[in-house]
């Protein structure tokens, strides 16, 4: 009968710690499973979303009515502001930058995870005895308790190379935006010569063929007529190069706003605003502005600031993490039960290395950013100096475009008086046609190395008023609006 109930309660002890073990595999199978979901990647998909690409897509018109660029649609003039909110749209630069910021994101979910409870457990079995039992089983818990803020420096870390990898997407915002702007000011520039290389062409034709007529009366010389000719195919050779560069311009600014070069046609392009010049600026306000509100140098702060909380991290590791150990056994009809401490021993090392590392990586933030900070300077010198020069060389270009047009004007004038021959009035057309040629290349260069200076500045004031937020991406959260 003795024998019997110890059996009994071998039985129950044994399933009791069976469904206890039972109970801990299946909760730690099931709770909080995340299941896999398939995204396959074909590049033939991709291939053809991308060429289906459009600027009158339902989406970019909602994404516009967000930043309160409203006209009619589709739209038929695009102007800097509306193409830089569809690059802002279309960019794949700005979905690399989002990706990441997500990842980074991501990264304060696992920082602030805590470390899980273990369960071991360890059946046995006797075979040199039957009474009271042969059978044993003991199960023990492993309790890990972070010490010393470690999951808080954790979390800080991650936070701070989350606020980095964020700022990321508005300085790659900045980079889409300058690309933007640089390939619509060369095919306006591109688009402006072709259609002044064509009135010198035409000027030129008019005064060669002035001067075959004289040649044949024997007024000039041939060499005379042969330095025209060399002038007028100089000038369809600049008119083939000019036509080349605006398609290659063309291409290069659907690929800034992120769509095939196709989505361009039919569509007309405003370039109003190019050719105004804002105020100068003097040096020292242009960097204090730069500073501080320059995304790259912010998210260098964030970094330096993420290595100082990896520091912190490491240091923290030097004091032993605690693990509480309570622990069942069933030995041979007898229960037993315990708690147990254990802590790691900091006898061979004190995590001096991984300190030092990060000592190391915290002192290679901080070169990193001053580093930028002196980039930053010079970027910001060197573009105030050439938009100085810019402007300077289109003041020069203006006056002398002036110049010439009055010129222009007085020989014609003196030709209907019968004081000049029309040779002379042509030739000044020519000038004129060369000076306007100056001007639009002086122009172009002004326009150019405003672009730079706004690149060097990345003041929030130069983007498109009311602009949404672009850390999301506006492909899947923006829905038109019903007109």
């Amino acid at each position: 009968m003795q024998r019997h109930l110890v059996n009994l309660q071998g039985r129950r002890a044994r399933r009791a710690a069976g469904v206890l073990l039972t109970t801990a595999l299946v909760a730690a199978g099931v709770t909080g499973c995340v299941r896999y979901q398939a995204k396959p990647l074909a590049a033939a998909k991709v291939a053809a979303d991308y060429g289906a690409r459009s600027l009158a897509e339902p989406g970019l018109r909602a994404f516009l009515e967000t930043a309160r660029v409203t006209r009619e649609w589709p739209r038929r003039t695009w102007d800097l502001e509306a193409l830089t909110l569809a690059a802002f749209y279309f960019s794949p630069e700005l979905d690399v930058a989002r990706a990441q910021w997500s990842t980074a994101h991501a990264g304060l979910r696992t920082a602030g995870q805590r470390p899980n409870p273990t369960v071991t457990a360890s059946p046995q079995y006797n075979t040199t005895m039957i009474t009271p039992s042969p059978w044993g089983m003991a199960l023990n818990l492993d309790v890990p308790i972070e010490t010393a803020g470690k999951r808080g420096h954790r979390m800080a870390r991650a936070r701070h190379l989350s606020d980095a990898a964020k700022l990321n997407i508005a300085a790659t915002a900045w980079q889409v935006r300058a690309r933007l702007r640089r390939a619509l000011v060369d095919y306006h520039a591109a688009s402006e010569q072709e259609r002044l290389l064509a009135a010198q062409q035409a000027a030129q034709e008019q005064s060669v063929k002035l001067l075959e007529g004289q040649l044949a009366a024997g007024a000039v010389s041939a060499a005379e007529v042969t330095r025209e000719h060399i002038a007028l195919d100089t000038t369809r050779l600049a008119a083939h190069d000019a036509k080349r560069q605006r398609a290659e311009s063309r291409v290069a600014l659907a690929e800034a706003i992120g769509v095939p070069v196709g989505a361009l046609d039919g569509m007309e392009l405003s370039f109003i605003g190019l050719d105004s010049m804002p105020p100068d600026l003097d040096s020292p306000t242009a960097r204090r502005q730069a500073l501080l509100n320059r995304a790259d140098v912010l998210a260098a702060l964030s970094e330096y600031a993420a290595s100082e909380a990896a520091l912190r991290l490491e240091i923290a590791k030097q004091y032993a993490d605690i693990h509480l150990n309570p622990g069942y056994e069933y030995d041979q009809g007898d229960n037993k039960w315990g708690v147990g401490l254990s802590l790691e021993l900091p006898v061979l090392n004190e995590n001096q290395g991984p300190i030092a590392e990060a000592e190391a990586r915290r002192t290679e933030s901080a070169a990193r950013f001053r580093a930028l900070q002196a980039r930053v300077v010079a970027e910001i010198e060197r573009s105030v100096a050439a938009y100085r020069t810019a402007l300077e060389k289109s003041g020069t270009a203006d006056s002398l475009l002036a110049n010439l047009e009055k010129q222009e004007r007085l020989l014609r004038g003196k030709f209907e008086a019968g004081e000049i021959s029309r040779n002379e009035v042509v030739t000044g057309q020519v000038e004129l046609a060369a000076a306007r040629l100056a001007r639009a290349d002086a122009l172009a260069k002004a326009q150019q190395a405003l672009g730079q200076l706004e690149e060097a500045l990345q003041s929030p004031f130069l983007l498109p008023a009311d602009t949404p937020r672009l850390s999301q991406d506006p492909r899947i959260s923006q829905t038109p609006r019903t007109p």
